[in-house]
């Protein structure tokens, strides 16, 4: 059964949505509305949702950003985008983020149901059982194989020392032009445990490494220049790239994009081919001369699996290299880690009442990834970071409540929601009664 979140700030719209698919015959669990952007967050974070359909304009937080922040969430949610206008760069904003269908309003029953069918059946991919997998992936493998000497020389692109010559002739040669690069690096199966125990022979383990290799393929699609190959020790590496124009464009952080598709790359990886893997990719930088440098960053970001065992998507800039002659010591990285929470918690206890917090405001006020600092903040204090932000909305609210004069609507506007009816329906998940009857008792 899935969950939809439908966001619109026009309640007609979301009743119509909602009508609509509670009798389209899907298997839906739950529809949830919400009438912004601030709104549709707290559902996000809160309840599992599948699937988001958003409006573009809807006041503070527009639904490109709403996306956004919901990818760095759960990179996994598909999102439906609905506008009154077609607007090409919010359309390419919103394909680049992953967006499965941009509707034009007006639009017809048929024409939108279609669009949720679609973006739920790509979810309902079932997972082949083991010798079924193989017996596919051998037929697509024979049918397919990678070009070993295009492979060869990818991977000598990432080496310090190669017979490659110059990297931009190299890169140029391999159709990458650039000038912007990045790296991910996916290691399948770190240790090789799951490989022995499920008696995968060397054969078997590289058509494994090969689905993992059509996975990310299929997930970065046409909207992305990048090239995907197999490399050595089970991995495969990701170029990622970007010319003037795309990396200059105004939208989303590259950083917080490439953070999505690692995340989405480990869970498909994971829930897919069922065997573990662990990610590190590097930060962006201009010019193929440092294609090895940034190959080493992603090596290193995935060598922290060591520290963090339950974690497997690392981004080489949340350590600070440059404090250290060598790798850090565990004490080292126990200190730096434990300072990125303290901070991230002081500052959330001064901006929790603000309207709009989140995550990855919290984040880059501590010059780290979200997906790391959301690991570290549940690792070190028992919640996630936006259970922490409800605990103090919650606690303040109840002291205004019980020991002030304040209405409803004043003490949901003093601890950050927009909506008195939103600000209820979460005191009420929160403490198992809606405010009224706790100030009648």
């Amino acid at each position: 059964m899935y969950s939809i979140l439908i966001a619109d700030d026009e309640p007609l719209i979301c009743k119509g949505l909602s009508n609509l698919l509670q009798t389209s015959g899907l298997d839906l669990n739950h529809i949830y509305i919400a009438h912004n952007g601030h709104e549709a967050l707290d559902y996000l974070r809160m309840e599992d949702i599948d699937l988001l359909v958003t409006d573009i304009q809807m006041g503070e937080m527009n639904g490109i950003e709403l996306m956004h922040q919901a990818k760095i969430l759960k990179p996994w949610v598909q999102a439906i985008i609905i506008s009154a206008h077609e607007t090409f760069q919010y359309a390419q904003l919103a394909i680049r983020l992953g967006a499965k269908d941009y509707l034009i309003k007006p639009f017809g029953s048929e024409q939108f149901l279609d669009s949720v069918r679609s973006a739920l059946l790509q979810m309902s991919k079932p997972v082949p059982a083991q010798e079924e997998l193989l017996s596919q992936l051998r037929e697509h493998f024979q049918m397919q194989s990678p070009d070993p000497a295009k492979t060869q020389e990818l991977n000598l692109l990432l080496q310090e020392r190669s017979a490659s010559g110059d990297k931009a002739e190299a890169a140029a040669r391999l159709g990458l032009r650039g000038p912007y690069y990045a790296v991910i690096r996916v290691r399948l199966d770190p240790g090789g445990e799951a490989f022995a125990a499920r008696g995968f022979r060397d054969g078997e383990v590289r058509l494994m490494q090969y689905a993992a290799l059509n996975i990310a393929s299929e997930l970065l699609g046409r909207e992305w220049s990048f090239a995907a190959f197999d490399s050595p020790d089970r991995e495969i590496s990701v170029i990622m790239e970007w010319d003037e124009a795309a990396y200059g464009a105004a939208g989303v952080d590259k950083i917080s994009q490439l953070d999505m598709i690692a995340r989405s790359l480990h869970h498909n990886i994971s829930k897919y081919l069922n065997i573990p893997c662990v990610i590190g990719f590097s930060q962006i930088l201009r010019g193929a001369e440092f294609l090895p440098l940034l190959g080493e960053q992603a090596r290193k970001a995935i060598l922290w699996n060591r520290n963090h065992q339950d974690h497997f998507v690392f981004y080489y800039g949340d350590m600070k290299w440059n404090l250290y002659n060598e790798e850090p010591t565990e004490e080292e990285w126990n200190e730096q880690n434990n300072a990125i929470v303290e901070r991230a918690v002081e500052y959330i206890q001064r901006h929790y009442a603000q309207k709009g917090l989140t995550l990855n405001e919290v984040a880059q006020r501590n010059h780290v990834s979200p997906n790391y600092l959301s690991y570290l903040f549940k690792k070190h204090t028992g919640l996630n970071l936006w259970e922490y932000v409800i605990k103090l909305r919650m606690e303040e609210s109840r002291r205004l409540l019980l020991h002030t004069d304040l209405r409803r609507y004043e003490i949901a506007e003093k601890v950050g929601y927009e909506s008195p009816e939103h600000f209820s329906k979460i005191f009420k998940k929160y403490f198992g009664m809606s405010p009224s009857e706790m100030k009648g008792k």
